[in-house]
């Protein structure tokens, strides 16, 4: 142990500490200042942790205590408040550079040093200061923005007030500051490792080392002796199903006779410390008797193959989908293509790890089990959780949320937690490390597609034919609903009247696929846009042109064979023609000259569906008594901004001050079932209605003449008012014969422009720029919907270069291929609104659409530049140098 004097925030500590304890752990656990975050193990690998030690950024996960005596600490929390911020955080937040709000405690501490040393830096200053500090939300654009705008505060060009958006003004189309930004500036959003329970226990969990195995025994008695232990459970302590279930009841909390995947979680130990939980459950043995392995969809078919799953087949679930005759159209066609694609498993990288707690409140019989953690779906997991656990009493809350990307869809560590904090009767905090978070989680599917493509002799398509298959992992989780997804936007951005499509769920004991930012499209789509390309190439057609001749046109169907009578697409097209033409005419230039390096230009669209077949949202607002509007609505907020858009949009239609319109959307005891935070769908669904409850609410005031609380007591009015918006079609699958039915009720398109350049030595891609041109109707805040295309952008990106998964050997961010400050890009958005007729105020939603084509845009700008054509994702400088090399 060893006495250390320092500073933090000004104020003089002494601590008496052990060798190996760091400056995060002693500023978190000692002095709750929580503003720093933990996400890659403490590695230095993020920059979540950033704060200034004697002056310079430093990643406090690498500082150990006993070297920093005498030492003056600032943290995020020592810079500023949200009642007198520090212009650093005043200039992210009026930037729009805070999402989910993570890694803004760091960045913001990382900007300080560098305006401290240099007030005006250029854009690769701020890249090179900030290179050690990661971001899955922003693609790094809007934070770059946010540094400059600081700098302009500091030398007194301008203010924030000069900035910062009236108020009072009009609120839609407007980017009012986000209502929780600041709070996420100055360090004060607790997410679920930041919140302090009173003698809680740690818990560590027991994974299985096998991919696939029969548990024969489990040795839990040297654990149980340990220091500080208080317990171990295993499957038999959990008194309901013990199963997580969204479609199949198929994923134990804990296994009982088998394990399927490498990770499964076998036991749960509870400590006084997370050091002593996970000495303990490392002393646990297990006993397998392995099984064959099935790494494949192939594998898992063949004839005689194990299965997995003794109620469900390998093969899962299969959907056709057939339109017209596309085989005969084919056959008769003047030009077509063919093409296999694959894509790989990648992770959906939020920064957080899977931190949950649980306690309970109460005494007795009436204890009421509370978990707080990340779910996009309060109410659902809630009702999985008192399925699972035989226990009826259950409120979730939803933590702040270091971004999901879909991941949230489903339960990982909560049920942990949960389980553990019924069966100790203590509370119980589960923090487990980004190795371990990795393993738990699932994934986005790997798709295997053999695709046909065809046109007529005057480039108008004719058929389209895909066979995919889904590697589903070990577990349902969605799978089937990843499939419908696919189906109902088959057809992307086109007009195609002949489609046959099979689609193949399997299962493997790979990771269990999951949500993941566009779930399903994404994959279908980068076959889809690569072949229309190499069909564009066959016709001899520009390939913005095909695009554009190939619109649907309002009054036709789409594969499933839905109408849609709004299709503007081909006017995105007419919108980005300038900026296409310009990048044209730049790479033609570049590569007149000799040498290694080729640039390209590559296109890529979609028309992403929002407000599925039967889909229901439910929001109420209640006036109040000082005339303020409460709304109530299960709508999670990871990053995407979904309080500024129940905020102004309240406030817009309402006439109440954006400052007096409350959000309680975190919990299930106060909330009804809303539906996922996922698919794009929140602006569409709870902003819809949002806009009836309003409604309702202003009919009242008009019948009892009053605009107030007061007015609508006396007249023995309700103040409070229930909207439900339910999109068209039937909830319900697809015919299970020909795939036909109801698809979305509203889509947003986009075209996605890449500009890469090609080391055709070293088979290195550099993109240079991507430009979006979206459609997503009326836009409410035009920070939020550029901020969703940016990160977009840079995921899709990442998915089509460098990112992924694989099982037990990606184990942090270096691993990964986490991208970073030097791997971002220039980015341009345009944007038209047109107005969506069943849309709240005219809009839909964005959040997934960038993500989309982004692939097949860098694919096909790839060929563009040097000649070759990546079917495999990721494509690899080792895949290109291959391909290139059996070119010449």
């Amino acid at each position: 142990m060893k006495k250390v004097m320092m500073k933090v925030n000004g104020r003089p500590y002494q601590f008496i500490v052990e060798p190996d304890r760091v400056l995060l752990d002693l500023l978190r656990e000692d002095l709750r200042l929580t503003g720093a975050k933990q996400s890659c193990d403490r590695k230095g690998q993020c920059g979540a942790c950033t704060v200034i030690v004697n002056g310079k950024a430093v990643r406090s996960c690498l500082q150990k205590v006993t070297n920093l005596d005498r030492a003056e600490v600032i943290t995020v929390e020592g810079l500023g408040t949200p009642d007198n911020p520090h212009l650093i955080q005043e200039a992210y937040v009026l930037s729009g550079a805070i999402q989910c709000g993570y890694c803004t405690p760091g960045m913001i501490m990382a900007t300080k040093d560098l305006l401290d040393r240099n007030p005006n830096p250029d854009a690769a200053e701020i890249k090179k200061a900030l290179e050690h500090n990661l971001c899955r939300c922003t693609g790094y654009k809007t934070i770059i923005d946010a540094v400059k705008l600081a700098g302009r505060f500091i030398r007194g060009e301008t203010s924030p007030d000069k900035v910062r958006p009236d108020p009072n003004g009009s609120k839609i189309g407007v980017s009012h500051p986000r209502p929780s930004a600041m709070i996420k500036a100055c360090g004060m959003a607790e997410f679920s490792a930041d919140i302090k329970l009173q003698d809680a226990l740690e818990v560590a969990v027991v994974r299985s080392v096998e991919h696939h195995a029969r548990i024969k025994s489990i040795d839990t008695s040297k654990a149980e002796k340990m220091p500080g232990v208080i317990g171990v459970m295993t499957a038999k302590d959990i008194k309901g199903s013990n199963r997580i279930k969204i479609i199949f009841p198929d994923q134990p909390i804990l296994a009982e006779e088998k394990v399927r995947c490498l990770g499964d979680a076998i036991a749960i130990v509870a400590a006084r410390t997370k050091k002593q939980a996970l000495s303990a459950a490392e002393a646990i043995r297990v006993d397998y008797d392995p099984l064959l392995v099935l790494k494949s969809p192939q594998e898992a078919m063949a004839a005689g193959a194990i299965q997995i799953h003794s109620e469900w087949p390998n093969l899962c679930f299969s959907q056709p989908q057939i339109k017209g005759d596309a085989e005969k159209a084919i056959a008769e066609s003047a030009a077509v293509v063919q093409a296999e694609f694959s894509t790989q498993i990648n992770h959906q990288a939020p920064l957080e790890p899977e931190a949950t707690i649980a306690y309970l409140e109460g005494e007795g019989e009436d204890a009421q089990l509370v978990v707080a953690g990340r779910s996009i779906e309060i109410h659902v997991h809630m009702a999985n959780l008192q399925e699972a656990l035989g226990y009826e009493n259950v409120r979730y809350e939803e933590a702040y949320s270091g971004g999901q990307f879909g991941q949230k869809a489903a339960m990982s560590s909560e049920a942990i937690s949960a389980a553990a904090a019924l069966h100790f009767k203590r509370p119980i905090r589960y923090i487990p490390s980004l190795t371990e978070s990795m393993v738990m989680s699932t994934k986005r599917h790997p798709f295997t597609m053999k695709v046909k493509l065809a046109a007529d002799a005057n480039g108008k398509l004719t058929a389209f034919t895909i066979d995919y298959i889904i590697d589903n992992g070990a577990y349902m989780v969605i799978g089937i609903y990843i499939i419908m997804r696919c189906m109902w936007m088959l057809s992307g951005s086109y007009g195609i009247p002949n489609v046959k499509a099979l689609a193949r769920l399997v299962y493997t004991n790979n990771p269990a696929g999951g949500a993941a930012r566009g779930a399903g499209p994404p994959q279908v789509t980068f076959a889809l846009e690569s072949a229309m390309d190499m069909l564009a190439e066959k016709v001899g057609m520009d390939p913005l042109k095909f695009r554009k001749i190939n619109s649907l046109q309002p009054g036709q169907s789409v594969s499933t064979g839905m109408v849609y009578d709004q299709w503007p697409f081909p006017e995105l097209c007419d919108a980005i023609k300038p900026t296409y033409d310009r990048a044209q005419k730049e790479a033609t230039t570049f590569n007149s000259k000799n040498g290694p390096m080729r640039r390209g230009v590559g296109l890529g669209t979609h028309a992403f569906g929002i407000g599925g077949p039967g889909d229901t949202g439910r929001v109420a607002v209640e006036l109040d008594p000082d005339n303020g509007i409460t709304i109530f609505a299960a709508v999670a907020d990871p990053g995407e901004g979904n309080d500024s858009m129940l905020t102004q949009i309240a406030s817009h239609l309402s006439g109440v001050p954006m400052k007096k319109v409350r959000l309680v959307t975190r919990d299930t005891d106060h909330t009804t079932e809303m539906g996922p935070a996922a698919a794009s769908r929140m602006t569409y669904m709870a902003g819809g209605s949002l806009v009836l409850a309003i409604e309702q609410l202003r009919k009242a005031m008009d019948e009892a003449g009053t605009k107030t609380y007061e007015g609508l007591k006396k007249a023995g009015k309700p103040t409070r008012y229930m909207g439900s918006k339910k999109a068209q079609g039937k909830e319900g699958p697809l015919d299970p014969v020909t795939g036909q039915g109801p698809s979305f009720e509203s889509r947003v398109h986009a075209i996605q422009m890449a500009e890469v350049e090609v080391n055709t030595d070293t088979g290195d891609v550099r993109v240079i720029k991507v430009t979006t041109a979206v459609d997503a109707g009326k836009v409410i805040h035009p920070q939020n919907l550029e901020g969703q295309l940016h990160g977009g952008m840079d995921q899709g990106v990442g998915f089509a270069l460098r990112e992924e998964y694989i099982h037990g050997q990606t184990k942090d961010w270096v691993t990964f291929k986490f991208p970073t400050m030097k791997t971002s890009f220039d980015m341009d958005v345009i944007v038209r609104e047109t107005p969506r007729e069943k849309g709240p105020l005219g809009a839909t939603g964005v959040g997934e659409m960038t993500m989309v084509p982004t692939a097949p845009a860098v694919i096909n700008a790839i060929y563009n530049a040097c000649g070759v054509r990546i079917y495999d994702l990721p494509a690899t400088p080792e895949k290109i140098k291959a391909a290139l090399a059996a070119k010449k």
